[in-house]
């Protein structure tokens, strides 16, 4: 170990430093309520990991991410496994191939106008935790508040189990003779390893989780590429191999309601346009790359989801979309024979790259919360070897661990996918609440007016009609979220907390600290 690293760590086991909390100061370590009203520009600075010598290296993540990084993190979550898998869902609400097409195209705009936003959101705010950060700072605490509990309670984790569900899925399924249903603990067991694994990998060093990101990102592209040239060639060579465009348009749906669903659906495959908000302090030239990454990835999903979706059509009739569980395999089998084998592996490995760079993505924004006072201290610690949110993503993963097991997963990721779309449009509003509040504030990034207002505007009506579709989920995902307002004033309004209860946390928050070898980050003067 380098000596600056061994001197760090020494001072950080020391139970006279200051680095390391005293149980008998809990309202230092455990009123984690204490910075929450000030906002990020005032928060409090660090503590000391290291030594006064001069030449040790801040205890502070660092900035490892440039401009293919970050397309890879926005390539590696959008580009999961929802495009392989579930394009029926778009297709069943509108009932008609052309009306389907249309879907995917303006969903890909919309999600292109919410990214626009969000660079400007990125550039003129940039401090990581995304969303979480940009609601913070526009409206406050507790709606701030809101959405990380939402988010962390609910949609990081499960989402988590899914996507690792997903992936143990397609790595058993060509085990197993057709018909044969993989054992669902063996499906769970081996997603458990998988999210741990993961985890591992991404508190060793972000470094080799990019790297991977970045392989994963042109497996991905290829695997779609390969689903539009097999498409191209089938309509192209085989006879009838247009025929399923003809009458494109006959039997659309013109409910209101079903055309809202059929949005939600093909969103759904683009979500993850904003995760690379969540990482800014992590990006070198945060003001360049930003913008960059997302002005490159957004339009290339778009196309290769739009152009993807046309081979799926020319291949497959409109029933076999609808009939099948995983239409690229399904497709596979359908137009490459002997070469379909391939495609499960495909979908795995996207599934797996998904998985990877969530976890990863989401821990920063568990980490920003904890730095601004909304949850546990321990939380805003970051290991002093490798510069990685370790308690975070070790948090996250036992949550995870937790929804595997839990049968009702999908329904707690429907409940609370409706709420986290409104947190969304919150955060889009906040470019048009700045432009009035703070209309000084360095824009390197300034999109037109019109951009968040039609956004916010589209947003509103998709949130309004499932409502009337679909009380009950809407209902169920604004209880969820509602009941962390007791929550907040218990655990971050509420001051002065007892003092058996403030020493217990500092205890733990000491313990923690001990177990993954973390300190406070180091802030700069200017920062």
């Amino acid at each position: 170990m380098p000596l600056k690293q061994r001197n760090a760590v020494l001072e950080l086991h020391s139970p006279t430093e200051d680095n390391l909390v005293s149980p008998s100061v809990g309202s230092v370590a455990t009123d984690f309520s204490s910075i929450a009203e000030d906002g990020p520009d005032t928060m409090v600075s660090s503590d000391k990991a290291a030594s006064s010598n001069q030449d040790l290296d801040k205890v502070k993540m660092k900035k490892s991410l440039g401009l293919l990084e970050g397309v890879a993190i926005i390539l590696g979550i959008i580009l999961g496994s929802g495009i392989f898998i579930s394009p029926k869902g778009v297709l069943q609400e509108v009932g008609s191939v052309g009306t389907s097409l249309v879907i995917w195209v303006l969903c890909g705009v919309l999600s292109m106008i919410g990214a626009l936003c969000y660079a400007e959101l990125g550039t003129a705010i940039p401090k990581s935790g995304g969303d979480y950060a940009y609601i913070f700072e526009a409206y406050g605490p507790l709606p701030a508040f809101l959405y990380l509990w939402d988010a962390t309670v609910i949609f990081v984790p499960s989402t988590n189990a899914i996507m690792g569900l997903t992936f143990a899925s397609y790595v058993f399924q060509p085990l197993f003779a057709a018909g044969c249903s993989v054992p669902t603990i063996g499906l769970q067991l081996f997603a458990a390893v998988t999210i741990c694994a993961l985890t591992y990998i991404n508190a060793y060093d972000v470094r080799v989780t990019t790297k991977m990101q970045n392989m994963f990102m042109f497996t991905k592209i290829g695997a779609l590429v390969l689903v539009i040239v097999v498409g191209v060639v089938w309509m192209a060579v085989a006879d009838g191999g247009m025929d399923n465009f003809e009458n494109a348009f006959d039997g659309t749906e013109t409910d209101p309601g079903k055309i809202s669903v059929a949005f939600y659906s093909g969103i759904f495959s683009y979500a993850g346009w904003n995760y690379l908000n969540f990482m800014t302090e992590e990006l070198r030239d945060p003001y360049k790359n930003l913008p960059r990454a997302i002005y490159i990835s957004l339009p290339l999903v778009t196309a290769i989801y739009v152009l993807a979706n046309m081979a799926y059509v020319a291949v497959l009739t409109p029933q076999a979309i609808l009939s099948s569980d995983a239409i690229a395999v399904t497709f596979a089998q359908r137009a490459m024979s002997y070469g379909s084998f391939v495609m499960p592996i495909l979908v795995a490995i996207a599934a797996f790259g998904g998985l990877s760079v969530h976890i990863m993505t989401s821990s920063r924004m568990c980490f920003v919360g904890a730095r601004n006072g909304h949850m546990p201290e321990i939380l805003s610690h970051i290991n002093v070897n490798r510069f990685t949110p370790m308690p975070s993503l070790v948090f996250l993963c036992a949550l995870s661990l937790l929804y595997l097991f839990i049968s009702d997963v999908y329904v707690l990721i429907t409940y609370s996918s409706i709420v986290e779309s409104f947190f969304i449009m919150l955060s889009v509003s906040a470019v048009l609440y700045f432009r009035y509040t703070r209309p000084d504030i360095h824009r390197p990034i300034r999109v037109p007016l019109w951009v968040p207002t039609v956004f916010v505007i589209i947003c509103a009506f998709l949130l309004i009609v499932p409502c009337y579709v679909a009380p009950y989920e809407v209902g169920m995902g604004v209880a969820l979220t509602l009941a962390g307002i007791p929550v907040y004033y218990i655990g971050v309004a509420w001051k002065n907390k007892p003092k058996a209860f403030t020493d217990a946390l500092a205890q733990v928050t000491q313990f923690c600290q001990k177990m993954f070898m973390t300190a406070k980050e180091e802030v700069d003067a200017d920062e």
